[in-house]
């Protein structure tokens, strides 16, 4: 729908204009009937750095664990990139795709007929899963604690569709950890702005280092490495993503220049006053400025987290 404005008889801001054209943002009913705001959205800038995600890039921690045969539910699927991969490792075991946002499904869809594998992908929340107790074998989240205002009911809620020795695999970024060069500070600017913004969202960018913690609370017992007594089995782990060769830094540059004026993330900062236009428009710059830098380097330090119930 181009120059048109948002179509009549829906609430801003579920939609954000880029270029002129209106773009539908993830904001669903949680289970109690509130509104969810998910910081990124699914700009075309968001997507396309969500379809670079496989299982290897991704989930190495987990794949050691899988095989065939296994039933699997992934959450949080979005364009399903990660989902189809995982879903060739466990097949004939079933594998889900679960999402809030109808319309990444549909692409989640279409990988996994490129892959030839069986996908079935259903609209919900990570709150209220509608699947029966002891469903699956292994339940995977990649970057989605770090969305949730309440990242503990989600995990209690993984753990009560795993089936008895069920395996429950997070991973999730800690944007504090987040590190560059060269110096730039309007990249310093944008880890604030952005953190400013998910925690207005009820998220936690920060998530990779609380995981034990939010498993713990969660009622998720045990040692690291260890059961306790019959508790859970808790194994902590980290990896990072690194983009420092020019293609890389181009790629990684400019998706965060085009979140940073034309997505989710953008609106939310100017709605909520954290930023101006031409906050972002500097952000953008920053970017853009870092990602043509020939000694450009940045690492995202990610938390991972296994935990085999008993």
């Amino acid at each position: 729908m181009k120059g048109s404005g948002p179509p009549l008889g829906r609430p801003e801001p579920i939609f954000v204009s880029s270029d002129e054209t209106w773009i539908p943002l993830s904001e669903t009913k949680g289970q109690d009937g509130a509104v969810v705001t998910y910081t990124h959205g699914h700009a075309e800038p968001v997507l396309a750095s969500h379809r670079w995600r496989t299982a290897e890039n991704s989930c190495g921690y987990l794949l050691p664990h899988l095989r065939p045969g296994l039933d699997l539910l992934d959450l949080g699927c979005g364009p399903g990139t990660i989902t189809t991969d995982l879903a060739g490792r466990v097949a004939p075991g079933r594998a889900v795709g679960l999402d809030a946002a109808a319309e990444v499904l549909g692409e989640a869809a279409a990988a996994a007929e490129r892959r030839g594998v069986a996908v079935e992908r259903v609209v919900g929340d990570a709150l209220a899963l509608p699947f029966d107790d002891a469903s699956f074998d292994v339940v995977h989240a990649h970057q989605v604690l770090q969305h949730l205002a309440d990242p503990v009911g989600a995990l209690r809620e993984a753990a009560r569709v795993l089936r008895p020795g069920g395996l429950l695999a997070v991973r999730d970024v800690d944007y504090a950890a987040t590190t560059w060069y060269p110096a730039e500070p309007g990249l310093d600017a944008w880890l604030a702005l952005y953190q400013r913004v998910a925690r207005g969202n009820g998220g936690e960018p920060d998530a990779g280092r609380r995981l034990l913690a939010w498993a713990r609370e969660a009622g998720l017992t045990g040692d690291q490495g260890d059961d306790d007594g019959g508790g859970a089995t808790l194994t902590a782990s980290a990896s990072a993503w690194c983009y420092a060769s020019p293609a890389e830094r181009t790629w990684w540059g400019t998706s965060w220049a085009g979140r940073a004026t034309a997505s989710a993330f953008a609106e939310q900062a100017v709605a909520s006053g954290a930023a101006s236009r031409e906050d972002l428009e500097d952000v953008a710059a920053a970017w853009r400025r870092w990602a043509a830098a020939p000694d450009g380097w940045i690492a995202l330090l990610h938390g991972e987290m296994l935990v085999r119930l008993p």
